[in-house]
């Protein structure tokens, strides 16, 4: 079969033959997603590749017996960049007629990054003001509209992108913020609408951006960091954190019937119309192309459609 296929960490994959995977736990391949996640992998930071190997943790597939699933985290050496697949069953979720295989596969990784935070981490009401840290990602931008879908009541964007933070609006934000200003922190804390502050941060970046964040939120705020796009751990001021909760959020770290809820709530939401996500596709012929369009940076969702 032909597969995108990691032959050394840090470098891009390479479009070739691989082994066919065997087994019951084995689909057909129609569209795989691309995330930050499969470059980090990829590149050894986050351990040993274990090469040769099939990239791409997430996509959906046809099980044998017909079945349309969203599927995350293939055993190794496969993955979903590939014609065929070996799948985790704890991790394979069916996906309704309603809902397309871009949309469905921009829910997973992405989806689940904004809406297990916004659920799971904390409450959201009418009273809050909400924060959405790197906005103008996929991530964030599902964020926003989760915000808005949970009863927030204000909800702000914030990132770097003038042109893809004016579609945050579209999706619900009431304030948005351009960060890289002289005074981030001050814009932060003006667009907030309140004179305390935010009192729900969901954070893509971390870096300075989390700092200036940080310091425009409400006494018992919650901020919850699920990316490091703007850098690694800053050192934060003990007396700036005190009062508040701050979480690092991952989504594999969530129990598996939590995955599987959290999915099918997103999947509800989308049949009804209620979220939305820019996507593009790539062919597999053309992986290292949607492999550098994901490390430029994207704001839309890449997925590598199968031949």
């Amino acid at each position: 079969m032909r597969a995108a296929v990691l032959e050394a960490a840090g470098r891009p994959p390479v479009v070739r033959d691989f082994e066919e995977p065997r087994g019951d736990d084995v689909v057909s391949v129609t569209l795989a997603g691309c995330n930050p996640v499969d470059l980090a992998l990829a590149s050894g930071e986050m351990g040993d590749p274990g090469v040769p190997r099939v990239v791409g943790k997430e996509g959906i597939g046809v099980t044998a017996d017909g079945a349309r699933v969203y599927f995350d985290s293939p055993p190794a050496p496969f993955g979903s960049w590939a014609e065929r697949t070996r799948i985790n069953p704890d991790k394979a979720y069916v996906v309704p007629d309603g809902v397309d295989d871009d949309l469905a596969v921009a829910l997973g990784i992405a989806g689940l990054a904004a809406w297990l935070p916004l659920t799971r981490h904390t409450q959201l009401s009418p009273d809050h003001s909400v924060l959405i840290l790197g906005a103008t990602g996929v991530v964030g931008a599902i964020a926003v509209q989760a915000a808005r879908i949970l009863d927030a009541g204000r909800v702000v964007a914030a990132g770097r992108d003038e042109d893809a933070l004016a579609k945050t609006r579209e999706l619900g934000a009431d304030a948005t913020v351009q960060l890289g200003g002289d005074d981030d922190a001050g814009a932060l804390r003006s667009a907030a609408g309140q004179d305390r502050g935010f009192d729900v941060v969901l954070d893509m970046v971390y870096g300075d951006p989390f700092l200036a964040a940080l310091d425009a939120t409400a006494p018992g705020a919650t901020l919850i960091t699920v990316g490091q796009g703007a850098g690694a751990a800053p050192p934060v001021p003990f007396m700036t954190l005190m009062g508040r909760t701050h979480i690092g959020h991952m989504n594999d770290f969530m129990p598996a019937d939590v995955l599987h809820a959290a999915y099918v709530e997103l999947l509800m939401l989308a049949a009804d119309g209620r979220i939305h996500v820019e996507t593009t596709r790539y062919r597999l012929d053309e992986a290292e192309k949607a492999w550098q369009a994901q490390a430029d940076g994207p704001h839309v969702k890449i997925g590598v459609a199968m031949p």
